[in-house]
């Protein structure tokens, strides 16, 4: 399995590596959104409960048959969290377009002017002309895709407004926490709501990928990148609350996007117990969580609750999007 920020890439040529989220866009440059970006709050600002969970101690990471040693994924280690307050879903089509109707404000998609694409997701002739690196050819640089035009020129998320919103940076998630009033979970806190406490299972319901046949998430089934069956029944994106919810009330923490973190990447957590942990003060890469529509096991099983990746602030895909938390 590929690292999805192995090698940053330079716009409008894609040539690096990367799995099931997208290659990195180009070098790193974290901006934070300004005043005139941010407007004031409207009451559409959050259209998804914010739960609220106790905290506590926990069991981190995990070790299982499927872990990715290169990942970080372990070693499995105490975490203690003080309460705080997660959302239910995925921030969705129409709180983002509330917040750019608000605000303004133009994604980094929009700025650069592309974004990468399923190749499988476009046509014939958007596909031909559109760049791909070498070692995922399964993704497309497409100009003129955005969270509002998902699939590139012609296309619209009118008709997915319950979808999670995608093609958006780590910067641009972090603009529409500034507005709204919350923040991007920690790592750990994302880990702890994930598992829905359930201690060390595989999925927020426990072990089995689909206790008694049924679907309990959005991933890539059939054969990768060429054949997907749809049995969860998306071929993309599903609406945010697709799925039963977790033990805490948190749909989709498995599958159907990756979702950001706040804490910079790293893989050197050792295995003593910490407190309320943030990650590194500095990085090149920002933590992802939760895989997506497109992971499989074939080559990606990372929608399993400790796995994890990373990609630069500035990359975005059709597969990426955010959740919000609080403070308690």
């Amino acid at each position: 399995m590929s690292q999805a920020a192995a090698d940053p890439l330079p716009p409008r040529a894609p040539t690096g590596t990367a799995s099931c989220c997208a290659p990195a866009r180009g070098p790193v440059q974290v901006r934070s959104p300004g005043p005139e970006q941010l407007g004031h709050r409207g009451e559409q600002a959050l259209s998804v409960e914010l739960l609220a969970l106790p905290g506590g101690t926990f069991r981190m990471g995990g070790t299982d048959r499927d872990a990715v040693p290169s990942d970080g994924e372990g070693p499995v280690r105490e975490v203690t969290l003080a309460p705080f307050r997660i959302a239910a879903t995925t921030v969705t089509v129409a709180a983002y377009a509330a917040f750019v109707t608000a605000t303004g404000y133009r994604t980094d998609a929009e700025r650069l002017g592309w974004s990468y694409v399923f190749a499988g997701f476009l046509p014939g002739a958007l596909r031909r002309i559109s760049p791909r690196p070498e070692r995922a050819p399964w993704w497309c640089a497409v100009t003129g895709a955005y969270w509002n035009a998902p699939e590139g020129p012609g296309s619209s998320a009118d008709d997915r407004l319950d979808h999670p919103a995608v093609h958006l940076s780590h910067d641009d998630a972090l603009a529409y926490c500034a507005w709204a009033g919350v923040r991007l979970p920690t790592e750990a806190e994302w880990e702890y709501a994930a598992r829905g406490g359930l201690d060390q299972k595989r999925y927020p319901w426990g072990d089995e990928l689909e206790p008694g046949g049924v679907p309990r998430l959005n991933i890539w089934r059939g054969t990768f990148p060429v054949r997907n069956t749809a049995a969860d029944g998306f071929r993309s994106t599903a609406p945010v609350t697709a799925f039963e919810p977790n033990g805490f009330g948190l749909h989709n923490t498995s599958g159907n996007v990756w979702e950001w973190c706040a804490d910079w990447w790293h893989t050197a957590h050792g295995t003593v117990p910490r407190t309320a942990p943030t990650g590194p003060r500095t990085g090149s890469a920002k933590v992802m969580r939760g895989g997506s529509h497109l992971c499989h096991d074939s080559y990606c099983n990372r929608y399993r609750v400790a796995a994890r990746t990373s990609n630069a602030p500035d990359a975005g895909a059709g597969n990426i999007g955010f959740r919000v938390a609080a403070d308690a």
